[in-house]
C-alpha cells in the first residue's frame, strides 16, 4: 500500500498503531510513516488494549497530541496480566528514543526497574492507572484516580441502598494494583465512620482472571447466602460476580457496586448491577500528553494529579456528563476521524 493511502486509515484493531495529530497509522514500533522525525514523539503504553477503559484514555490522548503537534505510539499487553509483554514495550521505547512515556502499570512492583530506566534515559514518564513506589518528581508525574474517593464514593452508595443495617462483601483485592487497596482501605474507613451497623463480613484477594473471579463470586454466595451488597474492586471481578449472580436464580436482592469495567455497563440484561464507579481515563489520557508537553517546554506543571471518578447508574448514564466522558467519536481537536477516511 502506498504511504499516502495508508496515512489515510484508521486501524484501530491492528494491535500495534501510531496516532499524529489526525492520522492513526498502523505499524512497528519505530516506524513513523506520516510523521516528521522532527517531532516530540510520546509513547503510551496502557494496561491492555481493545476495552472501554483504555480506549478512552487513546482518544484523550489523541486529542491532546492534536493540540500540542505530538506523534503517539501506542501499544499494550494483550492482556492485563502479562506483566512481561508490558515491560518488553517499555524497554523497546527506551531504546528508540522517544521523548516522552506514558505507562498505566500492570504490576506495581515489576515496572519499577523498567521506568528507573526510562527516567535515566531523561525520558519525561507520566504514570497513569495505579502508581509505583517511586516518589514523583523531576522527569516522574503521576496522573491517577482518586481511588480514596472512589472508596468513599462505593461506602457511600452502600448506606444509600442498606439505611444503615446489612451484610457486605468486598471482592476484587489485588495487592500487585495499588490502586484496590487504596479503594478497600478508603471503603472500610468510610463506613466504619458513617455506618457502623452495615458488616463486612467477606474480603477476597482478585485477579485479572475471569474464571478464578467468577469461581470466588461462587464460593462468596454460597458462604454468604443472606449477602446484602457486594463490592467489586477489579473489572474482572466485576464480570465474575455478575455471570455467578446470572446463574443463580433467586438472588437478584443483591446489589453490586463494580469498579472500571471494561465495556459499557449494562444495566438492563444484569439487574444486580447497581452502579459503577468509572475511572475517567479520557481525562487522564489527555492530561498526560499535556504534561509531558508542558515539562518539554519548561513550564511549571503538577507532579501529581488525582481525577475523580464517576459513578455511573442506570439513571444518569445517558447524561451529558457520562456520554462525554466514555465518547468514542475520536474527534481530535480539529476534526472527526472514521475508518472511511
Amino acid at each position: 500500500m502506498d504511504e499516502p493511502r495508508q496515512c489515510g486509515l484508521l486501524r484501530k484493531h491492528a494491535g500495534n498503531f501510531l496516532v499524529k495529530s489526525g492520522f492513526v497509522l498502523g505499524g512497528a514500533l519505530g516506524v513513523y510513516g506520516c510523521g516528521s522525525h522532527s517531532q516530540v514523539r510520546i509513547a503510551v503504553i496502557p494496561q491492555t488494549d481493545g476495552t472501554l477503559l483504555w480506549e478512552n484514555a487513546h482518544v484523550g490522548a489523541a486529542i491532546a497530541a492534536s493540540r500540542t503537534d505530538a506523534f503517539i505510539y501506542w501499544n499494550a499487553p494483550s492482556r492485563e496480566d502479562d506483566v512481561e509483554a508490558q515491560i518488553a514495550l517499555v524497554d523497546r521505547v527506551v531504546d528508540s528514543g522517544f521523548q516522552g512515556l506514558v505507562l498505566a502499570p500492570d504490576q506495581a512492583l515489576a515496572l519499577i526497574s523498567p521506568v528507573r530506566r526510562a527516567l535515566a534515559h531523561g525520558i519525561p514518564t507520566v504514570i497513569i492507572g495505579s502508581p509505583l513506589a517511586i516518589p514523583a518528581g523531576g522527569n516522574l508525574s503521576y496522573i491517577l484516580t482518586d481511588d480514596q474517593e472512589g472508596g468513599q464514593m462505593a461506602a457511600k452508595r452502600v448506606g444509600e441502598l442498606l439505611r444503615g443495617h446489612g451484610t457486605v462483601a468486598i471482592l476484587g483485592i489485588d495487592a500487585d494494583v495499588t490502586g484496590t487497596l487504596i479503594r478497600a482501605r478508603a471503603f472500610e474507613q468510610f463506613l466504619a465512620q458513617k455506618d457502623a451497623g452495615i458488616e463486612i463480613v467477606d474480603r477476597r484477594t482478585g485477579s485479572y482472571n475471569f474464571s478464578h473471579e467468577q469461581q470466588v463470586a461462587e464460593e462468596t454466595l454460597r458462604e454468604h447466602p443472606d449477602l446484602d451488597v457486594i463490592v467489586d474492586l477489579m473489572s474482572p471481578s466485576v464480570d465474575g460476580t455478575l455471570s455467578a449472580l446470572n446463574a443463580s436464580p433467586g438472588r437478584h436482592a443483591i446489589k453490586v457496586i463494580g469498579f472500571d469495567l471494561a465495556g459499557l455497563p449494562s444495566f438492563q440484561r444484569n439487574p444486580n448491577l447497581d452502579c459503577v464507579i468509572q475511572a475517567d481515563t479520557r481525562s487522564i489520557g489527555l492530561q498526560a500528553i499535556e504534561l509531558i508537553h508542558a515539562t518539554r517546554v519548561g513550564q511549571n506543571a503538577p507532579h501529581v494529579i488525582h481525577v475523580s471518578p464517576k459513578v455511573i447508574t442506570q439513571d444518569n448514564i445517558n447524561s451529558d456528563e457520562v456520554r462525554g466522558m466514555l465518547s468514542q467519536d475520536w474527534t481530535l481537536g480539529r476534526r472527526q476521524w472514521s475508518a472511511s477516511q
